[in-house]
C-alpha cells in the first residue's frame, strides 16, 4: 500500500475512535441522568409508617380479686392482607386494594392480639395473661379471626373493623364463650392518617367489649 493510501486508513480508524468515544460519553451522561431522575422521584414519595395505641400498663381496681385463672391469646386467622403491613382500603362492593407508601409498624393480626393482650393484663382480672407459644400452659385459649379492617371508601368515608372470637377451655376442649364484633368508625378527615386515627378508635374499642364481654362470662362462672 503507498504511503498516501496508508495516511488515508490511519486518519479513518482515528476518526472512528474518536466517534465511538463520544458516543460512549453520551450514553453515560444520559444514563446518569436517568439514575438522578429516578432517585430524586423515590425521595419525593417516602413510606409513612402507623401503629395502633396499645394500652400502658394499670393498677387493678381495689376490692376485686382475680379471676384464677390463665388466659392465652392465640393467632388471628385472616386473609393474607391484613397479614401483611399495607393498610387496605375498599368499597361497599367486593373491590380492595391497598397504599402503596401508607403502612402499618406491624400486621394488623399481630397489632390488635397486642392491644387485646395488654388490655386484659391491665385490667387485672386474670390471674396471668399470655400469648400462646408452644410451651405455653393455661387454662383458656382465646382464638379468633379478623374479616376486616379497613377504610370504606363511600360517602362517608368509615373505617370498619369486623373480627369474630371464641374461648375454648383448654381441659374439656369445648368452646365456652363467643364473640362477635363488628363497626363501622366514621373518619373525620380525608387522608390516610385521619383512617388510621379512625381504625385505632375502633380497635380500641372492639377490644374493651371483649374485655367486659368475657369479665361477664368469669363473673357467672363457679371457678376454683
Amino acid at each position: 500500500m503507498s504511503q498516501q493510501g496508508l495516511a488515508r486508513v490511519t486518519e479513518h480508524g482515528a476518526r472512528i475512535t474518536t466517534e465511538r468515544r463520544s458516543m460512549n460519553r453520551r450514553i453515560i451522561c444520559m444514563a446518569a441522568l436517568a439514575c438522578g431522575f429516578l432517585a430524586g422521584c423515590g425521595a419525593a414519595r417516602p413510606n409513612k409508617y402507623y401503629q395502633l395505641t396499645v394500652p400502658g400498663n394499670a393498677a387493678p381496681a381495689a376490692g376485686r380479686s382475680p379471676y384464677p385463672v390463665t388466659l392465652l391469646l392465640g393467632p388471628l386467622r385472616a386473609s393474607h392482607l391484613y397479614r401483611e403491613d399495607h393498610i387496605v382500603y375498599g368499597s361497599k362492593s367486593e373491590n380492595m386494594g391497598t397504599y402503596q407508601y401508607q403502612q402499618w409498624t406491624e400486621p394488623p393480626t399481630e397489632m390488635l392480639v397486642d392491644v387485646l393482650l395488654r388490655d386484659l393484663r391491665a385490667s387485672g382480672r386474670y390471674r396471668a395473661v399470655d400469648a400462646l407459644r408452644s410451651n405455653s400452659h393455661g387454662d383458656y385459649i382465646l382464638y379468633g379471626r379478623l374479616y376486616d379492617f379497613k377504610e370504606i371508601s363511600a360517602a362517608p368515608l368509615m373505617a370498619r373493623l369486623t373480627m369474630d372470637l371464641e374461648l375454648r377451655e383448654v381441659k374439656s376442649g369445648s368452646t365456652v364463650w363467643t364473640h362477635y364484633y363488628s363497626h363501622d368508625e366514621p373518619v373525620s378527615g380525608k387522608d390516610v392518617s385521619a383512617v388510621v386515627a379512625a381504625l385505632n378508635r375502633n380497635a380500641q374499642r372492639g377490644m374493651g367489649e371483649v374485655e367486659s364481654s368475657l369479665d361477664q362470662y368469669f363473673s357467672t362462672r363457679s371457678l376454683n
